[in-house]
């Protein structure tokens, strides 16, 4: 039996695309609207948070988000994204908090409460609990007069105009208003703390950034035999060779001190080729690329990329020296795409 569905006509088709134009319509409303109410009452009630979160976090405490449903959902993004900007967050079940998890929070903390009605029996019932701990409550709320933002230290207001929902129930433009204005927070407090690239990747080591930003020439160059190496006095031929073994498209060229003097690369051998009839009995030094370009094993991998882009020296790779000239590893750009850098 067949179970290819039947063929939409054109006007389900664009009662399809209406209903997604105005549902996105509606959530935009609903943000750009906030950001409208910060200029007012809003505004004064988001600074006053905002100090609230930095301050509580500063002094070592947590920001415990909790909320339950569709709310619950949004509140464990916005503890990930507050968690992942410098700002310690981690999100709370309220259902979980009433039988032990409440013993996560202490009176150093702040609790960011969820509730679009505030009203949610799993919220309301953790407030006498949070109060007593001397706990701070921030709630955020579609409703002033609710039990929970009464109760609340501060309350950001999260109402809309209406669900994009048809039937004006399902919790849509509501809780994409809360998780933009949890967004506001987390980028407020990233740019309080000063929280930049390097700090972002520290809290992101698996991510391409995180590579970027904490990976360091040493992780990734050759080192010992694997760096193809001849000393100055060697023969052409036998450079050629060191280059074939070792398969980096380049040999470096050495003292007997080990201070890098130049390389020799597939370029060179071709520009060599071409400008000579006889190479057996040509040295090395006489047809290496003197002064090449080097860097240090401290460095970061992503500045080894960038002089290797900008200098377009990615078939022969980087030579890696010490502060001396040593000569003590290579870096191809292969390694970087290996360790994702590129």
């Amino acid at each position: 039996m067949s179970h290819i569905l039947p063929s939409r006509n054109v006007s389900d088709t664009e009662k399809t695309l209406s209903l997604a134009r105005e549902t996105l319509h509606i959530e935009a409303d609903a943000v750009r609207a906030l950001a409208e109410q910060l200029t007012g009452p809003l505004g004064q009630n988001f600074i006053d948070a905002h100090k609230l979160l930095f301050d509580v976090t500063e002094n070592k405490g947590r920001v415990v988000v909790t909320g339950m449903g569709k709310s619950g959902h949004i509140g464990g993004k916005i503890a990930s994204t507050l968690a992942s900007t410098g700002t310690p967050a981690f999100f709370m079940h309220p259902g979980e908090a009433s039988h032990g998890d409440l013993g996560m929070i202490t009176r150093d903390d702040v609790v960011i409460a969820i509730s679009n009605s505030g009203e949610s029996d799993e919220i309301v019932k953790l407030l006498p609990q949070l109060k007593r701990r001397g706990t701070a409550v921030i709630a955020m709320t579609g409703r002033s007069d609710s039990t929970l933002s009464k109760a609340a230290t501060v309350h950001l207001d999260t109402a809309v105009a209406k669900e994009a929902c048809p039937l004006n129930l399902a919790p849509t433009a509501s809780t994409t208003a809360t998780l933009a204005l949890g967004d506001a927070l987390a980028v407020a407090l990233l740019d309080a703390r000063g929280f930049g690239e390097e700090e972002y990747a520290m809290h992101h080591p698996g991510g391409s950034l995180g590579r970027r930003l904490l990976m360091h020439v040493s992780d990734v160059m050759v080192t010992g035999d694997r760096v193809p190496t001849v000393w100055e006095d060697a023969l052409l031929t036998d450079a050629i060779l060191e280059m074939s073994k070792k398969g980096l498209g380049m040999t470096a060229v050495v003292s007997r001190a080990d201070e890098l003097l130049g390389v020799f690369s597939d370029g060179d051998l071709r520009r060599t080729l071409e400008a000579h009839d006889n190479i057996r009995t040509l040295r090395v030094r006489d047809v290496m690329t003197s002064s090449p370009k080097t860097i240090t094993a401290d460095k970061l991998a992503a500045e080894a990329a960038e002089v290797i882009q900008r200098h377009k020296i990615a078939s022969s790779g980087l030579l890696v020296v010490d502060r001396d000239n040593k000569l003590v590893g290579a870096l191809h750009v292969l390694d970087l795409m290996r360790a994702g850098v590129l």
